[in-house]
């Protein structure tokens, strides 16, 4: 009998954020049980929801017989323009509307950015941890994703000496996750200086994921790095999924900048693979305009007494009430990376820690083997729900704790 096993492109790769441990999830909730999802940063079930403004918009493009077809490839006008002002704004150098690339969320663009450069055998650095996506993508698009540690006893900063060490002659660019999923962590200026001198000395492409920039809490500023290099090449990408809650809606971005001629081949390329999928969802680009115009300057989610910053000081707190585990407190999304005494409980397998911390106490969780951290002892927490809910989650981490042993 032939049969059809999956792509040879596909080995290694993997995105465990909705891998093995939640299908046990599922098939736990299909026999009856109640599970808290704390494994994704998806805001909605846990009643945050898009701003007024959001809604009219989308609305009003219902109402409009243009909306019921193609865009341009790259996005509508006025989206682009909304994202071109706001990036201005933050200092990127020579912005223009033509590279300007709307997509389906973060997701597409970061598989396009992918797509358009690697070549096989070609390497990439990316952060350990990472958002697993990046790691999965440059890997289809047939390249060798080669990770930099990121230093726990830094603030989750990048270790550059580390990155550094790990640059060869095949070596395209360099990713940074800034705010970074899963340790909330804000890179400092003078942190995002040395990786622009290492991009530079190295003549490399700089990514930067920011598609948090604008979950900041305790008054921070968020720093695009690419205000930093105008002699470089930058792709700078960033949407509305997370700061406005709409992450069904699926509307990303990314954003060319600097030195632009040193980039040209590379925006052909995305050029045509933009043009390959026709264009984003229309409906979601039409929100992208209000929502960048009518944002508060400081969201009333982040500041004291706001949700957002009230589950952060629940979870950080909380974690420090429990024997074995230790986290950094997160300066910007609502991730935190908590560490676990892996070997006073005798964890060699991570994803197996987790596994059986849901199937004890029904809480999902993320391992930090899905984002790429080597170590068997991390995982992830999204402080998306109330703070009861919160307490009761690490009240029952606690009581697992107290017994458990691999």
């Amino acid at each position: 009998m032939k049969t059809f096993a999956k792509s040879d492109k596909l080995h290694g790769v993997c995105y465990d954020v909705r891998g093995p441990v939640l299908d046990e999830a599922n098939a736990m909730k299909r026999q009856g049980m109640k599970i808290l999802q704390l494994n994704i940063g998806n805001p909605a079930p846990f009643g945050l929801t898009a701003p007024k403004w959001i809604t009219d918009a989308v609305k009003k493009a219902l109402e409009d017989p243009m909306s019921q077809g193609y865009s341009e490839s790259n996005g509508i006008l006025p989206a682009r323009e909304a994202i071109k002002e706001y990036h201005d704004a933050k200092g990127l150098p020579n912005v223009r509307l033509e590279h300007i690339y709307i997509g389906n969320g973060v997701s597409e663009m970061i598989s396009m950015a992918m797509q358009g450069l690697l070549n096989n055998g070609d390497e990439i650095l990316i952060p350990a941890p990472d958002y697993p996506l990046w790691t999965a993508a440059a890997k289809l698009a047939g390249g060798n994703p080669v990770h930099y540690l990121c230093d726990e006893e830094s603030n989750w900063y990048p270790d550059v000496d580390d990155m550094e060490k790990k640059i060869t002659e095949k070596t395209k660019g360099i990713v940074i996750i800034n705010p970074n999923n899963p340790t909330g962590s804000l890179y400092p200026k003078d942190v995002l200086e040395k990786i622009v001198e290492l991009a530079r000395k190295y003549e490399l492409i700089l990514f930067s994921d920011e598609i948090y920039d604008r979950l900041v809490f305790d008054g921070k500023e968020h720093i695009s790095i690419a205000s930093l290099a105008p002699d470089l090449f930058c792709v700078t990408f960033n949407g509305l999924s997370k700061s406005d809650r709409i992450a069904g809606y699926r509307s990303g971005w990314m954003v060319l900048s600097g030195d632009l001629n040193k980039g040209a081949g590379y925006i052909e390329g995305i050029n045509m693979l933009s043009s390959m999928r026709l264009c984003a969802n229309v409906l979601a680009q039409h929100v992208i305009e209000p929502a960048l115009r009518n944002r508060p300057k400081i969201d009333p989610l982040l500041l004291p007494g706001g949700r957002l910053y009230e589950q952060r000081k629940c979870i950080c707190d909380a974690i420090g009430q429990v024997d074995g585990l230790s986290a950094v407190c997160p300066d910007a999304a609502f991730y935190i990376f908590p560490k676990v005494d892996a070997k006073r409980f005798g964890i060699e397998d991570d994803e197996q820690f987790v596994l059986d911390f849901l199937r004890k106490e029904q809480v999902l969780l993320v391992h930090g083997g899905g984002f790429n951290w080597v170590e068997p002892d991390h995982f992830r927490i999204v402080y998306l729900p109330e703070v009861e809910v919160l307490q009761e989650a690490m009240k029952k981490m606690e009581h697992f704790l107290s017994k458990y042993s691999c």
